[in-house]
């Protein structure tokens, strides 16, 4: 397999190479390759938390345990909840 990069990427992973903390440039592409699968199964993991509460809510509603929407309030709770989550 042959990949093409621009001066600047190309540039960059020469760095990291002559840094020391990897031998040879395919070590490079290899473990930022790893980060982007890793960086995609944790937004799967995201969506489909999202998906399973929106199916939650969806059957709550349809059981008729809705109550009035309080924007600021829930606001805030989704920001405290978001920030918890960037906490841990």
């Amino acid at each position: 397999m042959n990949v093409s990069l621009t001066p600047e990427l190309e540039q960059f992973v020469n760095q990291k190479v002559e840094s020391g903390k990897y031998q040879t440039a395919s070590e490079v592409i290899r473990d930022g390759l790893r980060l982007l699968v890793e960086r995609e199964e944790l937004h799967q993991t995201k969506l489909d938390e999202l998906r399973r509460e929106i199916a939650i809510g969806i059957e709550q509603a349809d059981q008729g345990k809705v109550a009035p929407l309080n924007a600021k309030e829930t606001l805030a709770r989704l920001r405290k909840k978001r920030q918890s989550r960037r906490d841990n």
